[in-house]
């Protein structure tokens, strides 16, 4: 026999007339209407019997010395045996999807790999084995993908977290991990989940934006992309604020590659999606508790350990919790430049909540110890935001310029003027400088980073 041959040796094939499978199943009462060109019960029958068929005839032990190319091919021969062995009356090309389909079930993620392959869709947002929304350039559509039941579903979920030695039932009914290509996932399921599984992808880009790709999209203006990146050359610590989905973590991505390659980085995650360009990088991430409740690893105890590990940087990829003093205290003892993402809606409201995450971690600090830690580390706010259009923009580059009394200091540099919204949503407006002169400017200069600073003139729009 071929070494490339997945069909068990010792398992014959299976009879042609018999079919206690198709008997056996249970067809779930379906809710509304499923989207036009959504699969059939039959058609997801079809597909979840020829899998349930291959995985007794094939010889998994040789999976893995095929490539990707010979495993379809192989499952495709195998498809077209069943297919004739049961007269199913399929063409050549519906076979090719079954295929497919089969191998997606398989080795992938079922019903959506076709979605995780599509580079336009940025989210993927399961409601349940028969809703699957997608998000493309910021709009969100229906798609006609679904699930044949909360089980088919459910599999797949335990396939995603099983990969990242995490688990998800009904004693720990929410879940956060990771594609291996890097995409976040988060699941909730029963008891929590009502209408079935819910599953969010927001997917991992594989070309990351770059400021030149944000530039050419409109996110910001060239100044604004240029200003940025000579701030964090010049080792200016900054904090990335929005809210959900406003584009934090793409943003940190783009500022990274204005870091030296010659620097240690040290980046710090729930789940890793950071995307560095840098050759001298360390990834590290959270471990929630296992079955016993026990051997949960923070991200207070991930800073901490990184401080030992004679970082020139440390990027967190979200600041939720305590954690916040440690990462002040990292810009503050010979780390400046350090990045860190945070969900607030404006610049001020985001140094409001560093203030009462330091207040979470028990420190006995007076609130004006803490916001003077916070103006003496974080040198700069860059304010994103997702308009009401689906589009990302910088909204606010602002610096923090000290303290003056018991209030924190603060000047904007480049602010995002919305003019009008159209009927249809889309957003208008124009960038324009505030005409205040930057204090990181003189470190720029020194540096010997160059900048325009008839940027900087309020009475051209930018």
């Amino acid at each position: 026999m071929s070494r490339f041959s997945l069909r068990r040796a010792t398992v014959p094939p299976p009879p042609v007339a018999e079919a206690p499978e198709a008997a056996s199943i249970v067809i779930v009462e379906t809710p509304p209407p499923a989207p036009q060109n959504a699969l059939t019960d039959e058609l997801l029958d079809m597909r979840l019997r020829l899998h349930g068929k291959l995985i007794e005839e094939i010889d998994l032990s040789k999976l893995g010395e095929l490539d990707e190319s010979e495993m379809r091919r192989q499952v495709r021969k195998l498809v077209g045996d069943f297919a004739r062995d049961g007269r199913l009356g399929l063409s050549g090309g519906e076979m090719d999807q079954l295929g497919a389909e089969i191998f997606d079930e398989m080795v992938g993620l079922g019903p959506i790999e076709p979605l995780l392959k599509d580079e336009s869709i940025n989210d993927i947002l399961i409601n349940g084995p028969f809703q699957v929304y997608v998000e493309r350039r910021g709009e969100l559509e229906l798609t006609p993908i679904r699930f044949r039941d909360n089980d088919h579903l459910l599999r797949i979920v335990n396939r995603i977290v099983a990969a990242v030695g995490r688990r998800i039932d009904e004693s720990q009914p929410m879940v956060d991990a990771r594609l291996a290509d890097g995409s976040r996932v988060n699941a909730a399921i029963a008891p929590i989940a009502i209408d079935g599984a819910c599953v969010s992808i927001r997917k991992f880009s594989k070309k990351p934006l770059s400021l030149e790709r944000l530039v050419g999209v409109g996110a910001m203006p060239t100044c604004v992309a240029e200003f940025l990146h000579g701030a964090i050359r010049s080792r200016v610590s900054t904090v990335i604020s929005g809210g959900t989905g406003s584009g934090k973590t793409t943003l940190l991505n783009a500022l990274s590659a204005a870091i030296s390659h010659g620097e240690r980085l040290i980046t710090i995650e729930d789940a890793a999606e950071l995307q560095l360009q840098q050759p001298h990088v360390v990834r590290m991430e959270t471990r929630p508790p296992n079955i016993e409740g026990k051997g949960e690893i923070r991200q207070r105890e991930l800073v901490k350990n990184a401080l030992r590990m004679r970082p020139d940087r440390v990027i967190l990829g979200e600041v939720r919790s305590e954690e916040a003093f440690d990462m002040l205290q990292a810009m503050n003892t010979g780390h400046e430049g350090s990045m860190a993402t945070i969900h607030a809606n404006n610049p001020r409201e985001a140094i409001t909540r560093l203030e009462q995450m330091v207040a979470m971690g028990g420190m006995n600090l007076s609130n004006e110890a803490v916001r003077g830690q916070i103006a003496a580390a974080v040198g700069m706010v860059v304010q994103v935001m997702r308009l009401s259009d689906g589009k990302r923009k910088v909204m606010n580059v602002t610096e923090i310029t000290g303290m003056e009394g018991h209030v924190v200091q603060m000047q904007d540099i480049f602010v995002f003027n919305r003019t009008r919204t159209d009927p249809d949503g889309t957003v208008h407006g124009e960038f324009r400088a505030t005409g205040l002169r930057p204090r990181c400017l003189d470190e720029m200069q020194r540096r010997g980073i160059q900048y325009d600073t008839a940027n900087f003139d309020p009475q051209r729009a930018l």
